[in-house]
């Protein structure tokens, strides 16, 4: 009866079985060399890492990864990718610390996304972060509405830093829970305070419809004055 697979193919693609001892070998050498680059280079957290850091990482990847379990590549090339990664990795490292013309197009800045409980319009359509994917981000911190937050920054790294009104300065703002931000529409059926879905510019309307002031959009989201939860 014919094999449906080659196993030994599948298994060891017709190398020795005294392979396994080298790639025992080659894994050990490339992982400690991928360490000491690692140290040498100074390494942040995963979270914090830059642009540039993770294509740096990829790099040492992809470096370190071949020569662990393919015959046909040497340990010494490989090392040679690691010191020249390791080399151009400080140059632009000391290239960022000189100029900040350099350190802004390769690590970016820090872009202001929410000033005063409204979205900085500008700002918000640099960045390639939807406004669902930022809400989301703002629910982990416990924010129900934008009247929370005084501000709200995307640091360099990624993440969102949230510095939030005293609890006596909250004031109405556009709701970010996905139950009222649906309720967002173009008729505003009765008076009271609004809040614009787009930039969350918030005011009091009146029945009919609105254009807002900052934005000129024209859906709007009933506002919400909710303290916040701690």
């Amino acid at each position: 009866m014919n094999q449906i697979f080659e196993w030994d193919r599948v298994f060891f693609n017709s190398l020795p079985e005294s392979f396994l001892l080298e790639v025992i070998f080659r894994s050990t050498v490339m992982f400690t060399i991928l360490l000491l680059t690692l140290k040498l280079a100074g390494k942040r957290g995963v979270k914090q890492l830059s642009i540039f850091e993770t294509v740096i990482i990829i790099a040492l990847g992809s470096a370190a990864g071949d020569p662990m379990f393919y015959e046909d590549v040497g340990i010494i090339p490989a090392a040679i990718v690691f010191t020249t990664i390791i080399i151009l990795y400080r140059t632009v490292t000391w290239l960022t610390g000189k100029s900040k013309k350099f350190e802004e197009f390769i690590e970016g800045k820090t872009e202001c996304l929410i000033n005063d409980g409204k979205f900085s319009i500008s700002s918000f359509r640099k960045e390639t972060l939807a406004q669902d994917e930022f809400f989301a981000e703002l629910r982990i911190k416990s924010i129900e509405h934008l009247g929370q937050v005084k501000h709200a920054f995307i640091e360099t790294s990624g993440e969102i830093s949230v510095f939030y009104y005293e609890d006596k300065d909250v004031g109405y703002g556009l709701p970010i829970l996905p139950l009222l931000f649906e309720k967002k529409n173009k008729i505003i059926s009765e008076e009271g305070i609004y809040s614009c879905s787009f930039c969350g510019n918030t005011e009091k309307l009146k029945k009919g419809t609105s254009t807002c002031k900052d934005c000129h959009k024209e859906e709007w989201v009933p506002s919400i004055n909710t303290k916040r939860i701690t």
